[in-house]
């Protein structure tokens, strides 16, 4: 009874306090994310406050965020959406994953910590924040401006191909060989292929099965839909948030939009336990000695960020400024760097990848909306220096059709 009474506790302050700080986070107009992983550090390992008793069951409800993470994912897009991004944006993501992980990968080889590690660190430097995205698109009243399909088709490109690369990561961290890392590949590769084309052909009877009139039978199928295949991924090695993926792809129309609605108060909820958890698993001494390179890293991959966004609105004959502000909103890391890295903290691949992590996406998450309001200034003051000329003021913003669209897309629901 008593240690029934230290959970209740325990969890109760979890929760108060995750909300209390969300609250916070919003008065100054800012992703809540950073205040989440603090607290984390705050209550963890060397903490001020350790937890007890609730522990595990704040690792349970950090696995279920992740899922609900990627179902939400999923749920924003149509398979015929996912097909026509990769057919006609695949430079941009090829691109943007060759600017952006390798550096992870390179950082990860020169602190000597092996090749699975270097594979980690590579997709937490690669995915950009599509929550955090999201809101400064919206904040900033950009969701109708040219540059944002540009910067819709990368995000939908990056979280596409975590189909591919969770696969590969969770038997990379099983310790699986060449032949069981291949067959866990060709199997997450087969089974998102045959979704998409059961999703493409069939979606709207897999919507009708799944549909309901009452929220709270719509809301027990796809809840429990989601975790069951989920589960089935994980015992197939194939990950579970892969799985979460592509239920939410599955589905389309008015129940995919119901469920998005019913379930974006439990995604925040135990995506906020899922950062705490993250947080409380890093020790918080043993940030400081990996400050420096995660600090060298975030510069380095700001600019990468800002390359890549640039040279994707110029293929798609954005305007300058719209180049600039491109780049400058892709650069924010959170939710996916953090769920990666803590899949390597989980399987103990190397101590000191979560206080990197922690510390990089720490200061993303804060450098990345600052990034996207100043870059294009900033990029018009060192024009006028060096004695160039800014463009015209020409329209920057979509036919309001094609705004309303945009709005109505993945940013606008992220």
């Amino acid at each position: 009874m008593h240690s029934s009474a230290i959970f209740l506790i325990e969890f109760g302050a979890i929760i108060l306090g995750l909300g209390l700080l969300g609250r916070l986070a919003g008065r100054l107009q800012f992703s809540p994310i950073p205040l989440y992983l603090l607290a984390g550090l705050a209550f963890g390992e060397g903490g001020l406050l350790p937890l007890g008793t609730s522990e595990e069951f704040v690792a349970i409800g950090a696995e279920i965020g992740v899922i609900l993470l990627l179902l939400m994912l999923g749920l924003e897009y149509t398979a015929s959406d996912l097909v026509s991004n990769l057919k006609t944006q695949y430079p941009a993501g090829l691109v943007d994953a060759t600017l952006n992980a390798l550096p992870g990968a390179a950082m990860a080889l020169l602190l000597g910590w092996g090749p699975v590690a270097a594979v980690v660190l590579a997709g937490v430097t690669w995915i950009s924040s599509s929550g955090v995205i999201a809101k400064v698109l919206g904040d900033l009243g950009r969701l109708g401006n040219r540059e944002t399909p540009v910067i819709l088709s990368i995000l939908v490109l990056e979280d596409l191909s975590m189909a591919v690369y969770l696969p590969i990561l969770t038997a990379l961290l099983a310790g699986a060989g060449i032949a069981a890392g291949s067959l866990t590949l060709a199997i997450a590769l087969g089974v998102a292929g045959l979704v998409l084309v059961l999703a493409v052909r069939y979606g709207r009877h897999i919507s009708r099965f799944v549909s309901s009139d009452d929220p709270e039978k719509l809301l027990l199928v796809v809840l429990g839909l989601t975790l069951l295949v989920a589960g089935i991924a994980q015992q197939l090695q194939v990950s579970a948030a892969v799985g979460a993926f592509l239920v939410g792809i599955a589905l389309s129309g008015e129940v995919a939009e119901g469920a998005h609605n019913l379930l974006a108060p439990l995604r925040d909820l135990f995506a906020a336990v899922f950062f705490v958890f993250f947080g409380l698993h890093t020790d918080p001494a043993s940030i400081p000695p990996v400050l420096l390179p995660a600090l060298a890293l975030a510069v380095v991959t700001t600019a990468t960020k800002i390359a890549t966004g640039y040279w994707a609105a110029k293929r798609a004959e954005v305007g300058v400024k719209g180049r600039w502000r491109a780049g400058g909103t892709l650069v924010a890391r959170g939710e996916f760097s953090i769920v990666i890295a803590g899949l390597a903290v989980t399987a103990g691949i190397e101590p000191s990848l979560g206080p990197l992590a922690t510390a990089y996406v720490l200061i993303l998450v804060v450098v990345g909306p600052l990034t996207a309001r100043y870059t294009e200034p900033v990029a018009a003051f060192f024009a006028r220096r060096k004695g160039g000329s800014t463009p015209p003021p020409a329209t920057e913003r979509l036919p309001e059709e094609s705004a309303e669209t945009v709005q109505s897309g993945p940013a606008g629901t992220a």
